[in-house]
């Protein structure tokens, strides 16, 4: 029986291909996508989250819109990477059914709903939404199974700041709350996702259905600036949760940089920092090769 997951996203090229594996593979009962501010604005990555699903005749998951802002910064986005609509022109139909609103409180409805511990949350954008579960619906959030998240970095160089990651950049204060939470989460940093690569050969044995197609496009579009091969971040996340065995653990304290500097967001190593699991080593051929399945 496959493991309920909710995807909280803000797409986003890597985010799309992460949505397509998941939809396409069958290995996941996905029961919602849940829309935050990052790479783009809100009102964009709901739209692309919708158009996602329209792709794959999903109109029967819901998407469901949260947080425009940070919980006390303003945004920075990825334009430069995924363009004014996101998907860097890559047309998605038009979402199939409307979206609803507010995140947080479907989220805390949907988790009380179902046995505790039996949904998992799959994060591959800011943190906003966990971290406002978790502070307005603290019982609830103690009911999500797994939380895994496409952030950070620990060892290697920041691609928002000298040290600093983009999606934990985007809202250190709730990157700092997640992380000092119970729930059992599991970290997928920049260590492991700049070694999961897609270059322009892997990119078109994607093709040959719909899913492996709009995938193939969207990595093509991603292979900006006539790079030969682009990290796939996001998909990590979900390849993590069918596969954990692909991935090697580590158990770190970690505190959050919450200042202004350029590092706002950045994770540093410390006594007094909080236990969370990091994702520090990756079997890459293993894991490209799952990815790959999912759209055949």
């Amino acid at each position: 029986m496959n493991r309920k997951v909710i995807i909280d996203t803000d797409p986003g090229l890597d985010d799309a291909v992460a949505i397509l594996f998941a939809l396409a593979s069958g290995r996941f009962d996905v029961i919602g996508l849940t829309t935050v501010a990052g790479n783009i604005g809100l009102d964009r990555t709901t739209a692309n989250a919708g158009g996602l699903l329209s792709v794959m005749g999903r109109s029967d998951i819901p998407v469901i819109s949260g947080a425009a802002t940070a919980l006390m910064r303003n945004n920075i986005d990825a334009i430069v990477v995924h363009g004014d609509d996101g998907l860097r022109g890559v047309q998605l139909p038009a979402p199939a059914s409307p979206h609803q609103t507010d995140a947080v409180s479907w989220l805390a409805k949907t988790l009380v709903a179902e046995p505790s511990g039996s949904i998992d949350v799959l994060a591959l954008g800011p943190v906003t939404n966990i971290a406002r579960l978790i502070d307005e619906h603290p019982e609830a959030a103690g009911r999500i199974g797994h939380l895994i998240v496409m952030g950070g970095a620990i060892l290697e160089p920041g691609n928002a700041g000298p040290a600093s990651e983009f999606n934990f950049a985007s809202d250190p204060e709730a990157t700092a709350l997640v992380l000092h939470s119970d729930i059992r989460t599991t970290i997928v940093p920049l260590d492991v996702t700049r070694r999961v690569r897609a270059d322009r050969a892997y990119v078109e044995a994607l093709r040959g259905n719909i899913a492996g197609d709009t995938a193939a496009s969207l990595l093509t579009a991603y292979l900006l600036d006539d790079k030969t091969s682009r990290p796939l971040h996001d998909p990590c996340v979900m390849l993590l949760a069918l596969a954990p065995e692909l991935f090697g653990i580590e158990l770190y304290r970690l505190s959050v940089n919450l200042s202004d500097d350029s590092d706002a967001g950045g994770l540093t190593i410390s006594v007094s920092g909080s236990p969370v699991s990091v994702a520090m080593q990756v079997d890459v051929p293993g894991v490209l090769k799952l990815l790959a399945s999912g759209f055949r």
